[in-house]
C-alpha cells in the first residue's frame, strides 16, 4: 500500500469514525465512549500524516508506534461499545476490518523500518 493509498484509509476510517459519533449520540444517547472512540479512531491518520514529516528515522518510528497504539485504543473501543450493545454486529465488523487493516499495515511498516535500521549497521 503507497503511502497516499493509506493516507486515504485513514481519511475515509476517520469519517466512519465520525458519523459513528453522531450516531452514537443522536441514537444511542451515548457520550462517554462516543468521544473516546472519535479521539482514538480519528488521531490515526492526523499521527500519520505527522510521521509522514518526522525529522529523523528515530522520529518515524516513534510516532508510527503513536498511530499503532491508537489503532489498538480503537480496537478496544469498538468491542466496548458492541459488548455493551451500542453498536449492532454489522457496524462492528465493518469497523473492525478497518480498524485492523490500518493496525497491520502499521505494524508492517515498524519492522520493516526497525529491521531496515538494524541491517544497515
Amino acid at each position: 500500500m503507497t503511502k497516499q493509498e493509506f493516507e486515504d484509509k485513514c481519511v475515509n476510517f476517520s469519517i466512519k469514525i465520525n458519523k459513528l459519533r453522531k450516531y452514537l449520540r443522536e441514537e444511542q444517547h451515548e457520550y462517554n465512549n462516543s468521544d473516546q472512540i472519535q479521539r482514538s479512531g480519528t488521531s490515526i491518520g492526523a499521527n500519520y500524516c505527522e510521521a509522514c514529516d518526522a525529522e529523523s528515522t528515530a522520529d518515524f518510528i516513534h510516532r508510527l508506534g503513536i498511530v499503532q497504539k491508537e489503532a489498538h485504543e480503537t480496537i478496544y473501543w469498538l468491542k466496548v461499545l458492541y459488548g455493551s450493545e451500542f453498536i449492532t454486529k454489522e457496524q462492528y465488523d465493518e469497523l473492525m476490518t478497518d480498524v485492523g487493516e490500518l493496525y497491520r499495515s502499521i505494524t508492517n511498516s515498524l519492522k520493516t523500518t526497525k529491521n531496515k535500521i538494524t541491517n544497515d549497521k
